[in-house]
């Protein structure tokens, strides 16, 4: 589960961290392979095969499936909720925690879209406190040239980018 501690982070000059100004979630949803994301407490038994996949309900709100592997090849999965902010197309709130815990304002966490491929090929994923990211794609392997130039946006909005975990296949 996503824990959240509200901290102030001064960004350098660059981007400015705020999720995109379009999402649409039906394109979104669907099978995406981690590339890379910043060191989490949930993820440290996941070592290969990353994904997670969202699957848009009719209220509106999106199952959120992750899934990996560990060092001895053993499956992880966890099962979650994904619903809208309000008039903020590129922000969701995300939790793992059980439906009856769904009251709870602090189980829900951030889930900004930071950057999108207009084709919704891959994405950039963090929040406001800039303590998680992860680099998505629809593939399993990214050009290591095109991970670079996202690992440096998000660097340019001030995201800690010399902490990520590359997982997937970069290539050349």
């Amino acid at each position: 589960m996503l824990r959240m501690t509200p901290f102030h982070v001064h960004a350098p000059k660059g981007i400015t961290n705020q999720p995109v100004q379009e999402l649409d979630i039906v394109r979104y949803q669907g099978l995406w392979h981690e590339i890379a994301h910043l060191p989490m407490f949930y993820q440290r038994h996941c070592f290969s095969d990353i994904t997670a996949s969202y699957s848009v309900r009719e209220d509106g709100c999106a199952v959120v499936r992750n899934a990996c592997l560990t060092r001895e090849g053993h499956p992880i999965c966890s099962e979650g909720v994904a619903k809208p902010v309000p008039g903020r197309p590129g922000a969701l709130k995300v939790r793992f925690a059980p439906d009856w815990l769904a009251w709870l304002p602090w189980i829900w966490a951030d889930y900004w879209v930071i950057d999108l491929d207009p084709a919704y090929q891959w994405a950039v994923v963090g929040g406001p406190t800039r303590k998680y990211l992860w680099v998505l794609s629809r593939s399993p392997m990214m050009r290591r040239d095109h991970f670079e130039r996202l690992r440096q946006r998000a660097g340019q909005r001030g995201y800690p980018v010399q902490g990520l975990v590359v997982v997937g296949c970069l290539v050349p």
